[in-house]
């Protein structure tokens, strides 16, 4: 029989993440959590039915919903800091513009990904030359077995005449003693 599922939420960022799980270790498991979220007091059970609704026709799954609209978390930002030039480089608490900052340089970035085409094409040339060194190998052991077996047969055929020689002599001594 299947465990009774509950919906349990912590906030992440501007989220709150809800999951339907059999238990508190299921939820810290699909927020991909190790820390007990729930004994620090980050995470908790959700009775709300209108909260309910969704992480229960999805058991497992983490469902987010924002805890406010964009224009809410700007203006809670504190009003004695400048606001980030990226989300809105016109806002001012001066009244100023401020100057956005350079686009940062992609020198580093380059010289990295040439160090690291430059390695791919050195390990990928060893890597050719080890293959014909293999190659070359092979065709010598093919050669060597080739010529090893050429000799051994041409012994072995030698080894036969000089047996049946003696064997004629011994049995020629034989009969003549």
């Amino acid at each position: 029989m299947a465990r009774k599922l509950k919906v349990f939420c912590t906030p992440i960022g501007f989220h709150d993440a809800y999951v339907a799980a059999p238990s508190q270790k299921a939820a810290l498991e699909a927020w991909g959590t190790d820390a007990n979220l729930f004994a620090r007091g980050m995470a908790s059970v959700v009775t709300d039915p209108k909260l309910t609704m969704e992480p229960l026709a999805r058991p497992g799954q983490v469902i987010k919903h924002a805890r406010g609209t964009a224009d809410e978390h700007l203006a809670a930002l504190p009003k004695s800091k400048a606001r980030s030039t990226r989300a809105a480089p016109e806002l001012l608490t001066t009244g100023k513009k401020i100057k956005p900052k350079p686009k940062p340089s992609r020198r580093k970035l380059n010289a990295a990904e040439r160090a690291l085409e430059r390695a791919g094409k050195m390990y990928d040339t060893a890597a050719e030359a080890i293959r014909r060194r293999e190659e070359k190998l092979r065709r010598e052991r093919h050669d060597l077995t080739a010529k090893r077996d050429a000799e051994i047969a041409r012994l072995q055929r030698g080894l036969d005449e000089v047996r049946a020689d003696y064997d004629h002599d011994m049995d020629a001594w034989r009969d003549s003693s």
